[in-house]
């Protein structure tokens, strides 16, 4: 992460989801994703906010919990959450490298 802001589109193609999931997303979990907005109204997430999205898709989508559960999740411990999403984002950039070490022989 090389930004202060990211819009909402740069977010939903980090998440690999639709515009309208992070912005419901962002409303349902208001208490951890708090974007800024500019003068038209547009939302800007910072790196904390896209922490806290990319946790709820790793309950939502991977564990298969319902958003109410993810919430509970999030409000119960949010650090036992966020350790697994670390190691999923760092096994996916290990990935990434080595795909290209790969190309290159």
């Amino acid at each position: 992460m090389d930004k202060l802001y990211y819009s909402i589109g740069e977010v939903a193609d980090l998440l690999g989801e639709p515009v309208s999931l992070v912005r419901y997303w962002s409303n349902y979990f208001s208490r951890f994703v708090k974007p800024s907005r500019t003068g038209k109204g547009n939302r800007q997430f910072t790196a904390a906010d896209i922490e806290a999205l990319k946790q709820v898709h790793y309950l939502v989508k991977e564990k298969g919990l319902t958003l109410d559960g993810a919430l509970r999740s999030m409000n119960a411990d949010k650090a036992k959450v966020a350790a697994p999403v670390k190691v999923l984002d760092s096994l996916k950039a290990i990935r990434e490298q080595l795909v290209e070490i790969r190309k290159m022989l």
